[in-house]
């Protein structure tokens, strides 16, 4: 999980455009050192409970979480993982909910 530790933005998501998921804050996803994390966008913002795995022969994370909707408790799980060393690849569910691929990049200073 190491190479996967940072925040990274969120570029892309398949469920929601690029302007929706900035909506309240440049997305993004964040993961720690402790397997914890958390991640943030449109008005979602959740916090992450990490395993690290290996999926096809990559570093990853599969997660559990929970957050908060517009002011409404939600939770999920998902997936990330280590397409490159420079984009992060994975899965976003929402319990009984949508779901959404996401891909992000380094986050850098002028996000």
């Amino acid at each position: 999980m190491a190479r996967l530790t940072g925040r990274w933005r969120i570029v892309e998501m398949s469920g929601w455009g690029h302007d929706a998921v900035d909506l309240v804050e440049p997305g993004f996803i964040e993961f720690a050192k402790d397997g914890t994390g958390q991640f943030g966008f449109i008005a979602v913002r959740g916090w992450l409970d990490c395993r690290t795995v290996e999926r096809d022969g990559r570093t990853g994370v599969e997660f559990t979480w929970e957050g908060l909707d517009e002011g409404d408790q939600v939770s999920g799980r998902g997936w990330a993982i280590l397409a490159d060393d420079e984009t992060v690849e994975g899965h976003l569910f929402f319990h009984m909910g949508d779901d959404s691929s996401f891909r992000a990049e380094p986050f850098t200073p002028t996000d």
